[in-house]
């Protein structure tokens, strides 16, 4: 098992999400079960299905200097860190160590995928259209590059593409970067945006619901796809703050099945198990876990058995994919978002959608909101081909 990990601060954060722009709209939708779902009006051929769109995406073009990373994946990006005061806080973290000791390390699984996609349908003689004929745009680093490009940052940059795990990845990531010496912070985080080739890919393994998710009813049939993107800032505790922290993480790959997870959730509960390590804490130490709860049958079926075996019934659990759909390559990073708005409100998020129970939900299950003291919580993001991550994270007095 690893050894417990000196904490990092959290030292920003914000998110865009179907629930809206920036931490009041999320903490306000929280506080209020309001989801962000709607029907499916993105898809270029009918799709019967809800997701979670971030409205004024299109209106919000980049500005002239950065048109080369133009697309709605980019956009996206911009949208959130253009919130919560997340610009000023990346200017003065380089100010304050350099552009070469800030690193940039983000998730994402579609990336500007959607402006291939668009390149594809307006092909000129074979030919990318003028207008999409930008090479940095059609790739899977697009999101990091613009962001480094956006920051003007030289530190090293990373793209994290392991499906639905990726953005919770990144803080493994920085950890690492951080205590090796590598770099003195980092931004971490990640964007996804709703594109065909999602839609119509999951669409494909008979997973999206015709309805709104509903995760871990004993009714579910599917998931909600959604679009969102968040950012942190994460860099050592060197005096005395209010800011969050991450104190531990744990990551593991089953590798049981392409899409799939293993029946029993041997590389789920390794990851959770080498978060609590690194954190050192025990089950019973944790207030909240924000699940992984895709509303998916069997991944809903093995979460709620790892949870149901794992944890005392003091501690609350919920997913909050009921809110804003699955987020895919962004949920890590959005949930984390979440996560810390449920520990800085006191406020354990209701488990959205769910109206009948599946039998395998432990007492932990959170299915309405509750009021309580959230010291210690966890993120739990599981991706495809049993690539799992979980983080764990604390009141700033954790570290005293």
């Amino acid at each position: 098992m690893p050894h417990p990990m000196p904490p990092l601060a959290i030292r920003a954060y914000t998110a865009t999400s179907a629930l809206g722009c920036g931490l009041r709209a999320h903490a306000d939708a929280l506080a209020a079960s309001r989801g962000g779902l709607s029907p499916n009006n993105f898809s270029v051929a009918p799709l019967d299905c809800w997701i979670g769109r971030v409205a004024g995406v299109e209106e919000e073009p980049l500005p002239a200097g950065l048109s080369d990373w133009d697309c709605r994946n980019n956009r996206l990006a911009w949208l959130a860190l253009r919130q919560d005061g997340f610009t000023d806080a990346v200017h003065a973290t380089r100010e304050r160590y350099g552009s070469g000791r800030v690193a940039v390390l983000l998730g994402t699984s579609t990336a500007s995928i959607g402006a291939t996609e668009e390149g594809y349908r307006r092909l000129d003689h074979g030919r990318m259209p003028a207008d999409l004929h930008r090479p940095v745009l059609h790739t899977p680093h697009s999101l990091a590059g613009f962001v480094a490009a956006a920051f003007e940052l030289e530190g090293p940059c990373l793209t994290v593409a392991t499906a639905c795990s990726s953005s919770a990845k990144v803080f493994a990531n920085a950890e690492r970067m951080i205590r090796l010496g590598l770099v003195d912070a980092a931004i971490v985080g990640g964007t996804d945006s709703l594109c065909d080739s999602v839609l119509f890919g999951f669409n494909s393994l008979e997973l999206v619901s015709p309805d709104p998710c509903r995760p871990f009813d004993a009714r579910r049939n599917g998931i909600s796809i959604g679009e969102a993107a968040g950012f942190a800032i994460l860099e050592r505790v060197t005096e005395p703050n209010d800011a969050p922290l991450l104190i531990g993480y744990g990551e593991a790959s089953d590798a049981h099945h392409m899409s799939t997870p293993h029946p029993e959730g041997l590389g789920a509960e390794l990851a959770l198990r080498d978060a609590l390590a690194r954190a050192g804490i025990a089950p019973g130490d944790v207030d909240y876990i924000n699940l992984h709860g895709t509303a998916s049958q069997k991944n809903d079926e093995v979460e709620a058995a790892l949870i149901a075996r794992t944890f005392p019934t003091h501690t609350r659990a919920s997913s909050t994919k009921g809110f804003t759909g699955h987020t895919l390559g962004a949920a890590g990073i959005l949930e984390t978002v979440l996560t810390l708005l449920a520990m800085r409100d006191g406020r354990v998020p209701g488990n959205l959608g769910a109206n009948e129970p599946d039998p395998l939900c432990g007492p932990q299950m959170a299915w309405q909101p509750e009021t309580r003291d959230i010291r210690i919580a966890l993120s739990n993001s599981f991706g495809f081909g049993g690539n799992n991550a979980c983080l764990a994270f604390a009141h700033a007095g954790h570290a005293a």
